[in-house]
């Protein structure tokens, strides 16, 4: 019995936002992501493996109505009753360069990477590492191509050459749905690259480079002779040990400089879960004089207007001040060791300063408040610790959690 077809009505497409494959009858489907964008996609059997489909993109509604899809669809249909495979065939008139999918795919999946930092870690992967590739079709990428791009990091970036080469693979599948190109993906690790490539957990890995902080009141002090705002983030999210994207992402509604309080939102946060940072002295006094001459919603504007200072400002600070072997994230390693090196608070008020989870599901369930004002003292004694005006051993001040 032959199946139904045009199951669905334009009002219906229109209407629906159920995340998933929605059937219009001889392979063609209205996919819904999450996100609540839509786009037509036809499934077709694969000749090659048989009892498998393949996927053919027909789409983005509505610039694609549904009387178009299921025109295309039926062009596909004409195509396998005649021995041809659609995918193919369309990919044999389609020249795309992996340059060119590699920013489709950016600019297709962006909208899911709630992390303003994944984006610059993908941009930067995709056209940094691979621009010795990006002009090559994509369709004749392969296994030595790959290789080109990971053998120079693969021994000394273990862990970056390993997502480097998960993010290839996902472009070059990415242009198979596409029908921009056939056969099998020579960035696979199970079968194909790992039977010539060491294996990443072999390699060498580390702990992300760290000032010794002994060393941060005098670097400080540098920080605080420059008037470029990556200066003053780096300045802020030292004094307040904040992550890299929290901390260049700061709002002005997110400051309550009266209750000396940074609220960070969930979304911004590794954890997803809001955290309150009690500013010190020294953390009022970045970001003071900044709201005197606010022209942003954020606390460090970009040179663009309406957008946050670039996530590689402070690393490119870093290589200007030609300060070695450090990296941004390391000054949370820094005043983690401080603490343990330097003062007597509590194991658990540090860790939850780095906005750490401590201790088990049951503890944590327990112990539901964050221990703001044992907080404010630890993080006004690193202010002055990190400004120079406090040497020594530092004894917490005894408070209430």
């Amino acid at each position: 019995m032959a199946r139904a077809r045009n199951k669905l009505t334009a009002l219906a497409v229109e209407g629906q936002s159920r995340a998933g494959r929605h059937s219009d009858g001889g392979g063609l489907y209205l996919n819904v992501t999450k996100t609540g964008s839509k786009s037509w996609v036809f499934l077709f059997p694969n000749k090659i493996q048989k009892g498998k489909k393949r996927e053919m993109g027909l789409g983005a509604y509505p610039a694609i109505s549904l009387a178009n899809a299921r025109q295309r669809a039926e062009e596909c249909r004409q195509k396998i009753a005649h021995g041809l495979d659609p995918l193919d065939e369309r990919g044999r008139h389609i020249q795309k360069s992996f340059g060119e999918c590699a920013d489709a795919y950016f600019d297709a999946m962006k909208g899911e990477w709630s992390n303003i930092k994944t984006h610059y870690k993908w941009h930067r992967a995709l056209n940094h590492y691979c621009e010795a590739i990006r002009p090559k079709p994509i369709s004749d990428i392969g296994t030595e191509d790959v290789l080109l791009v990971l053998n120079p990091i693969w021994q000394t970036k273990s862990e970056t050459a390993s997502k480097l080469r998960g993010k290839i693979e996902r472009v070059i599948d990415y242009a198979k749905s596409r029908g921009w190109r056939t056969g099998e993906n020579p960035a696979r690790w199970r079968g194909h690259l790992q039977n010539i490539l060491p294996k990443p957990k072999k390699l060498t890995h580390g702990h992300l480079p760290a000032m010794d902080y002994r060393d941060v009141p005098a670097f400080f002090d540098r920080l605080q002779q420059r008037d470029a705002m990556a200066a003053c983030v780096l300045q802020f999210l030292i004094l307040t040990a904040a992550r890299s994207d929290e901390a260049f992402g700061t709002r002005w509604d997110e400051i309550d400089l009266d209750d000396r309080i940074w609220t960070v939102p969930a979304p911004r946060m590794k954890e997803r879960i809001e955290h309150r940072v009690p500013l010190s002295d020294a953390a009022i006094g970045v970001i003071a004089p900044l709201q005197e001459v606010r022209v942003s919603e954020y606390v460090f504007p970009g040179m663009k207007p309406g957008r946050p200072l670039s996530a590689s400002a402070m690393e490119m600070l870093l290589q200007r001040m030609k300060v070695e072997n450090v990296t941004v994230h390391g000054f949370r390693s820094s005043f983690r060791d401080w603490c343990g090196d330097e003062t007597q608070f509590p194991r658990e008020v540090a860790e939850a300063a780095l906005s750490h989870k401590v201790g088990d599901a049951v503890e944590r369930a327990y112990r539901r408040r964050d221990a703001l004002e044992r907080r404010r003292a630890l993080m006004a004694a690193w202010g002055s610790f990190c400004t120079g005006e406090l040497a020594g051993n530092v004894v917490p001040l005894r408070s209430s959690a």
